[in-house]
């Protein structure tokens, strides 16, 4: 996969984010809308969350290449999609959902199938998937697109049960981790042996627990990368064995270096549409409660 093709440039783009009262808990959306006519090819890099990208554009709108895979229109992407490329030409609008491994569950159903996989959201939701574009479409604002999604995301959160509080103890301590945990002490601490910890937490969201923290602390280290940390710290601030092996993983999860990744696009825009994937910002610790087993 080419580490670039053609990257947007952003300050062309405009990136709106919702307001606090518009966020669901595991979710968080960005919008973006290129200001003027353009072409826009650029490879994705993975991410620990399942993301929609639902096209809002008129045209020929979102377009997006895997291995052996081309489509067009909104898209979901699974946890490991391996080697993206999304593009748009002309004047493009996209809103974008990050879900959690444990909302893409509840809100699209089949966490597993999609771990793995990029497919069309209407393999997903069907006929709602065109509503759900007319509708976002219409909104007169981000700020009335965002309510919207909220109003959807939070419908389907509440008609399916959740996952086990110890599939979600388990997620939560891998990200707040940076993903620098042993699954075996995880599973002391929810009161599972280690087989049903992995058990239950790949059939419910889609990824071995291993997995899952090796996807965390590459997220972490590919945000350094793009920050301008040298690989080698890099590889000692997110706890690889040395700069090899951080280029080994950067490779299996992108199909590119570390210094291919430093300079990805995808990544250049993270501290204003994500911002909490800030590499400075703490991963926190309060608010991981052990499931009561009593």
């Amino acid at each position: 996969m080419l580490p670039t093709g053609t990257p947007p440039d952003w300050a062309s783009v405009e990136i709106a984010v919702p307001r606090p009262s518009a966020r669901l808990p595991g979710t968080s959306m960005a919008g973006f809308r290129q200001r003027a006519p353009a072409l826009a090819d650029i490879a994705m890099v993975a991410h620990p969350a399942v993301t929609l990208l639902i096209d809002l554009s008129e045209g020929e709108g979102l377009a997006y290449d895997t291995p052996g895979r081309h489509g067009r229109g909104s898209v979901v992407v699974g946890l490991l999609p391996g080697n993206l490329r999304a593009s748009g030409r002309g004047i493009g609008e996209c809103l974008q959902i990050r879900l959690e491994p444990a909302a893409a569950a509840a809100v699209l159903g089949a966490s597993t199938e999609l771990s793995g996989t990029v497919v069309s959201l209407e393999d997903v939701w069907g006929r709602d998937a065109e509503r759900v574009e007319d509708k976002l479409r219409a909104a007169a604002s981000w700020d009335e697109r965002f309510t919207i999604a909220k109003e959807i995301l939070g419908r389907r959160l509440v008609a399916r049960p959740p996952v086990d509080p110890e599939v979600a103890y388990t997620w939560r301590r891998t990200l707040t981790s940076r993903g620098r945990v042993r699954v075996d002490g995880l599973a002391d601490q929810v009161g599972w042996t280690r087989k049903r910890l992995w058990s239950r937490f790949r059939s419910q969201l889609g990824i071995t627990p291993k997995r899952a923290a090796q996807l965390v602390r590459f997220d972490h280290a590919a945000h350094l990368l793009a920050t301008g940390h040298a690989p080698a710290s890099v590889a000692t601030e997110s706890g690889y064995v040395d700069q090899s092996h951080l280029h080994r993983e950067v490779k299996a999860f992108t199909g590119l270096t570390p210094t291919a990744v430093a300079v990805a696009p995808w990544l250049a825009i993270d501290d204003l549409a994500w911002p909490a994937s800030s590499p400075t910002r703490s991963p926190g610790t309060g608010g991981e409660r052990i499931p009561d087993r009593r």
